[in-house]
């Protein structure tokens, strides 16, 4: 069997033309539901620096909660007709590339790292318009015409809620706390928006990529669905992704304010503070069953990396934020 060295090199040369081969081939940490490549195309006269992205075994068609890695590359052709900032799709693989679902993308520059954004002077300028230009991105995404993604499936309020509650039963790992914002988030969910719009659905510190100016690139498309608009703000405002720093409620970088005007600015639509208040809850929720999924896949043994089990002893830490939110109301 060809390794995934010669089988990229033989897609680049039919998928890229002009293209000789490809150099320095490394996998990228992350990428848990699948992976990611970096490499460089080769020319006569010149390096392209690229992106694989690919599910080797398509383990995800079929799936709801994850896209395929088509509909993925369809999505992001149809968000940067609408001007948000993603990385250009150069090729889509198919079967005869034999490395499974994949796409080959524009590999950008920037930053990704929390920890550096929030606390490096290098992002200083950075962080004082981070916040406006995450609403006027959102704005961007949700304006986005996806007419020919028909893949998209409609997730609103209360489907992401029962979703959510089905996986943490199947984890069978009890937590009152989870209980008790379930219940309160079924009995005030708000009702689903007549015109669904295009949801990023993981547009949060780490899927963004940031220069010394600002938002440079919206990565990681891959849970993005139609429903309600101010779940992607909610999210982003969600405790675990302001990394301790709660002044800054807005990945920790920014204020409400500051990103509810953006969005509004470039929407020309309000910014409902109730209704992101609701999913910032639900966000923290979520988090706390994805961590109690990630501590399932570790002590299952299909997955032993610490990663999964430092990920996993934080759903503690989701019980502390929705004990905050709901005594707050």
């Amino acid at each position: 069997m060809d390794s995934i060295n010669e089988l990229l090199a033989k897609a680049v040369r039919r998928h890229l033309p002009g293209a000789t081969g490809i150099a320095d081939l490394r996998r990228l940490s992350g990428g848990a539901s699948q992976e990611t490549w970096s490499f460089d195309a080769c020319f006569d006269d010149r390096r392209t620096p690229l992106i694989l992205r690919r599910d080797p075994k398509r383990l995800r068609r079929g799936r709801t909660t994850a896209l395929s890695i088509e509909i993925e590359g369809k999505t992001l052709k149809a968000a940067a007709r609408a001007g948000v900032p993603v990385p250009a799709i150069l090729g889509m693989l198919d079967d005869a590339d034999d490395l499974g679902d994949a796409l080959i993308m524009q590999r950008l520059e920037g930053e990704t790292i929390a920890r550096k954004l929030l606390r490096d002077d290098e992002y200083a300028q950075a962080r004082r318009v981070m916040a406006g230009q995450c609403g006027e991105t959102l704005a961007k995404i949700h304006a986005t015409d996806v007419s020919d993604v028909p893949e998209l499936v409609v997730s609103p309020a209360l489907t992401e809620l029962a979703r959510y509650h089905d996986t943490y039963r199947r984890h069978n790992h009890p937590h009152p706390v989870f209980d008790l914002a379930f219940r309160w988030l079924r009995e005030h969910a708000p009702e689903t928006p007549a015109r669904p719009t295009l949801v990023h659905g993981d547009f949060r510190n780490g899927n963004l990529m940031f220069g010394p100016e600002g938002l440079r690139a919206v990565l990681d498309w891959e849970l993005c669905h139609l429903g309600d608009p101010m779940e992607d703000l909610g999210w982003l405002c969600t405790c675990s992704w302001r990394f301790g720093n709660h002044a800054m409620p807005v990945g920790g970088f920014g204020q409400y304010d500051d990103l509810f005007a953006g969005y509004e600015r470039a929407s020309g639509r309000a910014v409902d503070p109730e209704r992101v208040r609701f999913w910032v809850i639900l966000g923290s929720l979520k988090w706390g069953v994805m961590c109690c999924g990630m501590a399932d896949t570790f002590e299952s043994g299909n997955d032993r990396t610490i990663e999964r089990a430092m990920v996993g002893r934080r759903a503690s830490e989701n019980e502390i934020d929705l004990l905050r939110h709901l005594l707050a109301i």
